[in-house]
Order: C-alpha cells, then sequence, then structure tokens
C-alpha cells in the first residue's frame, strides 16, 4: 500500500470508503458494502480492548453507534460480543477484517495508546504490511507502531507533521523528505477555519516530495470531481456509493 515514489500504481486508487459504507460503521458489513462498491481501500478507526484486542470503533466510549455505555479500553473482548452497532451488526476486530476481507487495503488510525501495541503486533503476525497504511493525528503513536515493524510500512502525516509540511513546504523535497522522513502521504481536509489547505500548489509540492494527498472526507459528487480534476491522489468519503460512480464516470474503474 505504499505511495509513490515507492509504488506508483498506488495512484491508481483514488478512493477511501471512510469507515465502510452502510448504517452500521466500521461493522464488517460496512466494510463488505463497500466492497461490493468497487472499493479495494477502506479507512477505519482502532481502539484496544483491556485484554488487547484490536477493535474497529471510532469513538472511545460505546453510546454514541450502539446505546451501550461503556469505555472500550476498560472492557474485555467478551463482555463487547453481544453489542450491536445501530441495533444491526457486531463489533468488529481488526483480525476479523484483515482475515475475512484479504483484497480490502487498511488505512488505520490509531486512537489510543493500547493500539500501538495490538496494531503493531497484528501487523506482524498477518504480515500486512503491504495491506496496511499507518495513521493518527498524533504523529507520537503513529511512528510507535512503525518502530515496531520488522520492516517498511506506509504511513500518513499525523497532526504535527502535517503542520510542518505547511509551513516548510516551500524547502528543496529532499530537506522536506529528511525533516519528514516517515511521511508518505498527507491525509487532510479541504480547509480548516477560514484556511483553505488542499490548493494545486499544495499538491505540487507534495508530489516532488514524494507524498500523496489524500482529502477527506467529501461526499458530494461535484466536490469529488473538483479535488479530483486538481490532482489529490485519493478521496475519502462516507457515501461510497456516490463516489464509485464519480469513480466509474471518470474511467478509474471499470
Amino acid at each position: 500500500m505504499l505511495p509513490y515514489p515507492h509504488d506508483l500504481k498506488y495512484l491508481q486508487t483514488r478512493a477511501f470508503a471512510h469507515r465502510g459504507f452502510g448504517k452500521a460503521e466500521n461493522s464488517l458489513a460496512a466494510f463488505r458494502n463497500a466492497a461490493a462498491l468497487g472499493f479495494s481501500h477502506v479507512e477505519t478507526d482502532v481502539h484496544t480492548t483491556a485484554d488487547g484486542v484490536a477493535l474497529l470503533f471510532h469513538d472511545d466510549t460505546l453510546q454514541r453507534v450502539t446505546g451501550t455505555r461503556g469505555a472500550i479500553n476498560e472492557l474485555r473482548y467478551a463482555e463487547l460480543e453481544d453489542v450491536r452497532i445501530n441495533n444491526r451488526e457486531p463489533l468488529c476486530t481488526l483480525r476479523q477484517l484483515a482475515t475475512e476481507c484479504p483484497d480490502l487495503q487498511l488505512n488505520l488510525d490509531i486512537k489510543d495508546e493500547a493500539s500501538v501495541q495490538s496494531v503493531a503486533a497484528l501487523i506482524e503476525e498477518l504480515g500486512l504490511h503491504d495491506r496496511v497504511l499507518v495513521a493518527s493525528f498524533s504523529d507520537r503513536r503513529r511512528r510507535a507502531v512503525l518502530r515496531q515493524l520488522s520492516r517498511r510500512t506506509a504511513s500518513s502525516a499525523g497532526a504535527g507533521s502535517t503542520v510542518l509540511f505547511l509551513l516548510l513546504g516551500w524547502l528543496p523535497p529532499r530537506l522536506l523528505r529528511r525533516i519528514l522522513p516517515d511521511v508518505d502521504a498527507l491525509q487532510i481536509p479541504p480547509s480548516h477555519r477560514f484556511l483553505r489547505i488542499v490548493t494545486p500548489g499544495l499538491i505540487r509540492r507534495a508530489h516532488r516530495t514524494g507524498m500523496a494527498v489524500h482529502v477527506w472526507t467529501i461526499n458530494e459528487a461535484a466536490q469529488m470531481n473538483e479535488y479530483l480534476d486538481m490532482g489529490v491522489d485519493a478521496v475519502m468519503t462516507d457515501r461510497a456509493d456516490v463516489l464509485a460512480l464519480v469513480m466509474r464516470a471518470r474511467g478509474y474503474w471499470r
């Protein structure tokens, strides 16, 4: 899953299903729905249970999507087996997704400290190095995972690395690469407050430095086309059905 310059085929992807697709986010059914639409790449989040199981779940507590109280880090996996997302689907583990959907590439957002160890261990055990991109808003957590891996694995900038790129993007590419040696992709929103982040200039600077640009979270077809026309390498969306149509209309997918 390494972006260029390591693997030019990565440029043909251009689409991530954010938490899968459907009414039960981050469930195995949601990831299968995305694959059925044609997606080869999905984005998901990782929290780890009290007994070390890497669980695909965005929030640190269960309430929002399950109606159940409790923090994932404080519960054992056995206590979560009857919990359902939107009264529909069971919770999904990273092991389940990796083994039951072997053709999917996985963008893993490391949400907590415990997930550093659990995710690194699974990548090593299952040999997922070429199937994952390690992401986190925390560069410290992201780098902690990378340090535990036996070989090179793709990674996207955390918040601190993204700010560094925005401030130092004018530097020569070789120097910027030395400053950010473990960043393969910038996964960024179109804007933040009054600052527009994704611009043609930023994309050109990222590409010169050997980094891909993934924009999130884009749910309207017009915006998807706008950023693809601008030259981003991937769009991340909650509306995988809409993005699948865009991808086919543009000839990226058959």
